[in-house]
């Protein structure tokens, strides 16, 4: 048995897990489709009190259930979500106005729960 059974390789190309917010929709990055394993699903949950959000990976008949990664023919990795409700609900959970200013959410992988929790009062500004 070798003294590096137990470890796994880091993977470099993941990188730091975000979502974007902008007037044109809600884009998570290639590490959050990483980190959650590809999921074809998820669950967006919102914490509006807490000012934060989160999606986790379920299947496609969980209550509540929204279509999450799937390949594209481009090998694009990320997630993009265009609802106009969804974009309403942000801007009044954070008094943001996104025709005037875009911002960047990192994650945090909540791994046992298979979710990726962000927090919407750390974000940033994009420019």
């Amino acid at each position: 048995m070798s003294i590096l059974s137990g470890f796994k390789p880091f993977n470099f190309n993941e990188g730091v897990p975000y979502v974007s917010v902008t007037t044109n929709g809600v884009t998570f990055n290639k590490s959050v489709v990483m980190k959650l394993d590809y999921p074809e699903h998820v669950v967006l949950l919102i914490d509006e009190e807490g000012k934060r959000i989160a999606i986790q990976a379920c299947g496609e008949n969980t209550e509540n259930a929204a279509q999450f990664y799937k390949p594209k023919k481009n090998d694009v990795i990320s997630v993009r979500w265009n609802g106009r409700d969804l974009l309403n609900t942000l801007q009044a959970i954070t008094g943001w106005n996104l025709n005037e200013k875009a911002f960047r959410v990192e994650g945090t992988l909540l791994k046992s729960e298979r979710a990726m929790l962000f927090d919407l009062s750390e974000a940033t500004e994009l420019k």
